[in-house]
């Protein structure tokens, strides 16, 4: 199942508390990658926030991985899961009656 992962900075988190989880949060996120659980990763166009694209057997699982991020073990970040489906469109307009 692919899913969409949405960083929320939370409450209170500065900027030093970053700075101290930034290597080891970069580097969960490659071993994440090369799990193949983390597919693409982004940051927004318009604020300082990433965005996952992951690929797991559920939401449960997709929590999972980001609760072993260290930026979310820390306090400082959460994330919104938003699990995607095939679009079903193309057959609608396309599939032979």
């Amino acid at each position: 199942m692919k899913l969409i992962a949405m960083e929320s900075e939370l409450p209170g988190a500065t900027a030093v508390q970053f700075q101290q989880h930034s290597r080891a949060e970069a580097l969960r996120v490659w071993e994440l990658y090369q799990a193949g659980i983390v597919r693409q990763v982004y940051f927004r166009a318009d604020r300082p926030e990433a965005v996952l694209v992951l690929e797991c057997a559920d939401v449960a699982e997709a929590e999972s991985a980001l609760q072993t991020l260290p930026l979310v073990a820390a306090g400082l970040i959460t994330f919104e899961i938003i699990p995607l489906a095939p679009y079903p469109g193309f057959a609608r307009l396309f599939a032979a009656d």
